[in-house]
């Protein structure tokens, strides 16, 4: 390795030979400069402040030099500091190329290779059966509608036909919000007990005709069971336009349930009540474990459908025209229009396709738990 020597002699011979000397050696060591460490250490030794081989020139061979001389040394010393920095340029410009080309090498990317998923989560089956239910009906031509989950009275009741001290409200369990008693009753806050107050907001922004299905969360004051819980979500659909019949809704719901739960499940209709539909129906499907008969073999009862052959699924029925009271400045003229509405309960659907016997087990986030439907 280059080391500086001690001139003992300054004339311009010697001054040529010992310059041209510390020029092939720094060429000599900047040819094996091929990464960022070599170049670091190769610019540290010719170029550092204390001892690099430039200071040890000013010192050794600048400093020393007789007064007659140092003219003549201190020109060829400004010419080699030119020469040895020029060179360290070039090395640095050699490693930064090296070190780009070997890390390029190493992130070279086959992309005939199949790629690397990252392992994601999959749908929860709450969630998972909830999509499900909106696409089929946004493929009959239904848009999907939001609304707040913390509601007024208006919405979640007046306006859907339950008029104050209505007996039909002591079955919604309602959760109200407190400090409330001050205000009138309609513009109470409470927690919505359906997704119902959803069709009024879309009525209210939305002239007929309207297709709309509404996902979402409710809340009602329900002990937890093995049935029932505090929290869970609904999907509810309404269709206004001219000339819909009872026929539509059949005929909607039919299909809808041959979409969700096989082509062979036959659906039935009977009477029920609620106050936002008349007539009304509670929608029973045949079920789907053992073909509608009640028995799985001549010595075993099918306990899906409690030995029956039918299950018990969602309501409906045509929208009261007392509904459309308090929308009638849209469009919504009862004596023009007619339209259909529905409910049913996520949970229960997801029960009965997943064979889950406790609604519980949908909240309680055990990852054996849903790690089955994975």
């Amino acid at each position: 390795m280059y080391a500086l020597p001690q001139l003992n002699d300054y004339s311009p011979a010697t001054l040529d030979r010992a310059a041209a000397e510390l020029v092939s050696a720094c060429g000599s060591e900047a040819q094996q400069v091929n990464s960022d460490a070599t170049y670091k250490a190769f610019r540290d030794r010719w170029l550092a402040r204390k001892n690099g081989i430039l200071t040890q020139v000013n010192d050794l061979w600048l400093k020393a030099a007789p007064r007659e001389a140092k003219k003549d040394v201190g020109a060829r010393v400004n010419a080699l500091k030119v020469k040895v920095e020029e060179t360290v340029a070039v090395a640095e410009q050699r490693a930064k190329g090296g070190t780009a080309a070997a890390r390029a090498s190493a992130e070279r990317v086959d992309v005939t290779l199949p790629g690397i998923r990252r392992p994601i989560g999959v749908e929860h089956p709450v969630t998972r059966t909830m999509n499900e239910i909106v696409a089929v009906f946004k493929a009959m031509g239904y848009s999907v509608g939001e609304g707040p989950e913390i509601e007024t009275d208006y919405y979640n009741f007046e306006s859907l036909n339950f008029p104050p001290n209505h007996p039909a409200r002591d079955t919604q369990d309602t959760i109200f919000i407190a400090g409330q008693e001050s205000k009138p009753q309609r513009d109470r806050l409470l927690l919505r007990t359906h997704t119902s107050p959803v069709q009024i907001r879309s009525m209210e922004r939305q002239p007929p005709p309207v297709r709309i299905v509404i996902p979402g969360k409710v809340h009602r004051n329900d002990a937890a069971d093995a049935s029932h819980s505090p929290i869970f979500h609904q999907v509810e659909g309404l269709a206004v336009d001219t000339n819909i019949t009872f026929c539509d809704l059949k005929g909607t719901l039919d299909h809808a349930m041959k979409s969700l739960f096989g082509s062979s499940v036959k659906t039935r209709f009977y009477p029920s009540f609620f106050p936002f539909t008349e007539p009304s129906a509670d929608v029973q499907i045949s079920c789907f474990k053992c073909g509608g008969t009640g028995r799985l073999n001549a010595n075993e009862g099918c306990r899906l459908c409690k030995y029956s052959g039918w299950i018990e699924l969602l309501g409906c029925g045509m929208v009261d025209p007392n509904v459309y009271g308090f929308v009638k400045e849209n469009g919504y003229d009862p004596d023009k229009i007619s339209g259909f509405a529905f409910g049913m309960g996520v949970e229960r659907i997801a029960m009965l396709k997943y064979g889950i016997d406790d609604i519980q087990l949908f909240y309680h986030g055990d990852v054996r738990f849903l790690e089955q439907f994975a």
